[in-house]
């Protein structure tokens, strides 16, 4: 008889596999490109092979589900991970039979989010979603500034553009949307040209406005998800061992002091 142990360390062998993963990753993208088909009007007989193929897939991921918590050396460390966590919600409630009950939206919803296990599958994924989740906190004070300068610039450009196209300027509110239009710089200087008709030198606001939010806070955004993914590469690097050239050069420094050290008369 096959012991528990030699179970485990063989569903440990096949989730550690790199062409199984492959393949798990093969039936996510065919699973996108099976919720991109329901969008289109196709034949009845179509319709049936979809339904079925989707059926394959959502079992295919219960097996796959299965196969990882088998291979897990303590069982009750597979639910420590969040990711196992939603993949198995997503698979669980993807096997509940609701598509021709009040719930079908629902259950449309869950097998699109499927998609999302691409994430949870490919560690390089994992590391940028945890590095944005870990650079929110920071992100958030910046954020906070950004708005205070968008309510600043959106009550001046309320005050004295409303009378010149309320459209655009008739409220703060509207005039908030008026900005982020001009800060992705969508057809932002037609804007631009319609307020110096009356006020010539409006230009200023916009170029300024501009300056912060598209170029300065946008670009403290990206260094701070940048440095915080560097440091959860380098903490990656150190949980699994690898070696970096900060730690070559420290080695190297060592191995010259003590060569010093013992050329000393």
């Amino acid at each position: 008889m096959i012991s528990m142990n030699s179970l485990q360390h063989k569903f440990e062998a096949i989730r550690s596999n790199k062409t199984f993963e492959l393949f798990v990753v093969g039936i996510i993208v065919f699973s996108a490109v099976m919720i991109g088909a329901k969008t289109y009007d196709v034949p009845p007989a179509v319709t049936r092979v979809v339904v079925w193929l989707d059926w394959f897939i959502t079992l295919f991921f219960m097996i796959e589900i299965t196969i990882r918590f088998l291979g897990e050396k303590r069982k009750r460390d597979f639910f420590k991970h969040a990711w196992n966590i939603f993949d198995t919600v997503i698979v669980t409630v993807s096997l509940i039979p609701i598509e021709d009950s009040e719930l079908a939206i629902v259950g449309r919803l869950i097998r699109i989010f499927r998609v999302l296990r691409m994430v949870s599958i490919i560690p390089e994924l994992r590391m940028l979603l945890n590095s944005l989740i870990k650079a929110m906190p920071r992100l958030g004070y910046v954020a906070l500034l950004m708005f205070i300068i968008f309510y600043i610039y959106a009550a001046v450009g309320a005050t004295f553009f409303k009378e010149i196209n309320p459209v655009l300027w008739g409220d703060i509110s509207i005039s908030l949307l008026t900005l982020f239009r001009v800060m992705t710089f969508e057809d932002w200087t037609d804007v631009m040209y319609e307020t110096m008709t009356v006020y010539g030198y409006s230009w200023i606001f916009y170029i300024s406005f501009i300056f912060f939010t598209a170029f300065a806070f946008l670009n403290m955004i990206i260094g701070i998800v940048v440095n915080v993914l560097e440091e959860e590469q380098k903490e990656q690097s150190r949980l699994d061992g690898d070696i970096t050239l900060e730690d070559v050069h420290k080695e190297l420094m060592a191995v010259r002091a003590l060569l010093e050290k013992s050329t000393r008369p």
